[in-house]
Parts: structure tokens; C-alpha cells; sequence
């Protein structure tokens, strides 16, 4: 069963770890590249404040976003601010969210997210998490994948095992964490069923698109692409 208010609460605290690392930075290195192709810092900055807003819309019943220009424009406004102005929306766009999760609602309600994705409102504060500690990582600035709550690091391995589900581009995968956590996921293309073992971090890393899966023990063939997400 999801807990919304539980995670509203680890938004909070992810939020809070995010704004004492990135108040340790200065000017410079807010212009830097981040670990995502194309994106400094201040892009990924810009992103997550930009999609505690999107979110916010969608639990008060707006379209996340008015459309992808305007996403993509937005982040690209905001990205060359200076580090002081960067971290003051990063709390305020948080807190706003928090706000708008702390009005009494139907969290059972379908809401509608980006590019026609609908999901229960419930899972909406979830999403946001995972928009704050991944994002984290991609700044480069010393929070990495083993760094990750470990509730945190099982839930989006459960939620992206969902979403690679029967993908037609994804041969069926037997996903195992050293820890002995397991789960199952494509078969929607040939090939399979492959083992995949390793380290939680490593199996998220690698689901997220953040890591090669050099780190995996792979059974019965060759680790494969996945889509992008």
C-alpha cells in the first residue's frame, strides 16, 4: 500500500540533504557539467524546481506541463542563475509542493502526468522523490548511488521493474540484488530469460540509466540496451 504522507515526509528530507550539498557550492561550479549529457548544474538545478511545480499542478488538477517547448524553455531560463537564487527556489518550489500535499484530497483519484501517463495521486509524492535523489546524484557533487536510502533504492527498482514490464524492447529479466531481493521484468522481446545479479545501487544505477551494468553478473547472454525512460 502506498503512504503518501510517508512520502511527502522523505521529499522533505531528501529536499533538505539536497539544499545543504548544494549550498556548499559557489557560482562556478553551479555553470559546471553535470553527469547528464548536455545539462550543467544549474540545468539539473533548474529541473527539479521546474517538476515540484509540474507536480504541484498535477495534484490541484492542472496539466503538469503546458507543453514540452515551454518544459524545455523554462529549464533553459532558469540554468545560468547564480547559486543564491538557484537554492532559493529549489525551497520555495519545494515547499509549495509540500503545501499543495498537505491539502486534504482523494489520494485514490487517477491523475493525469505527462505525455498522457496517468497514475494514482498517492504515488505522485513517490515520483517526486525520485526527482530529488536521483537528480541529487547527477549534480556530480558527492551523493551517489550507494549514498540512496535503502527503502528508496528497493522501491524504484520495484517501480521501474514495473515500467520495463513486457516492454517489447526488453527481453524478460530476472533481476536479483546481492542482498537477495528479487524481481522480474520485460519479455517483450526475444531472448531471455536472463539473470541479472549485483548490488541494489548498481541494478538501480543501471535500470535509471545512470550506470553501464559493468557491475552485473549477467546469466544466459549479454546484458541488454534498455530504452531510455
Amino acid at each position: 500500500m502506498i503512504d503518501h504522507a510517508h512520502d511527502l515526509a522523505s521529499v522533505r528530507d531528501a529536499t533538505e540533504r539536497l539544499l545543504t550539498a548544494v549550498g556548499k557550492l559557489d557560482d562556478a561550479s553551479v555553470s559546471e557539467p553535470s553527469r547528464l549529457p548536455g545539462w550543467s548544474r544549474g540545468h539539473v538545478l533548474a529541473h527539479i524546481a521546474r517538476n515540484a511545480d509540474a507536480l504541484m499542478n498535477v495534484l490541484e488538477g492542472r496539466p503538469m506541463y503546458a507543453d514540452a517547448r515551454v518544459r524545455d524553455a523554462d529549464i533553459e531560463r532558469d540554468a545560468p542563475r547564480p547559486l543564491d537564487v538557484q537554492l532559493a527556489d529549489l525551497r520555495d518550489s519545494g515547499a509549495r509542493f509540500q503545501a499543495a500535499g498537505a491539502v486534504p484530497a482523494d489520494w485514490s483519484r487517477t491523475v493525469e502526468l505527462r505525455n498522457g501517463v496517468t497514475d494514482a495521486a498517492a504515488r505522485v509524492p513517490f515520483r517526486r522523490w525520485v526527482e530529488v535523489e536521483l537528480h541529487h546524484v547527477d549534480l556530480g557533487i558527492g551523493y551517489d548511488l550507494e549514498d540512496l536510502p535503502a527503502d528508496f533504492v528497493a522501491r524504484e527498482i520495484d517501480f521501474l521493474a514495473e515500467r520495463f514490464g513486457s516492454h517489447q524492447d526488453v527481453p524478460s529479466l530476472g533481476l536479483a540484488s546481492d542482498d537477495g531481493a528479487i524481481w522480474t521484468t520485460g519479455g517483450g522481446a526475444p531472448g531471455g530469460p536472463l539473470g541479472v545479479r549485483g548490488p541494489a545501487p548498481d541494478l538501480l544505477g543501471w535500470l535509471a540509466g545512470r550506470r553501464s551494468g559493468t557491475a552485473l553478473t549477467v546469466t544466459n547472454g549479454p546484458l541488454p540496451a534498455l530504452p531510455p525512460l
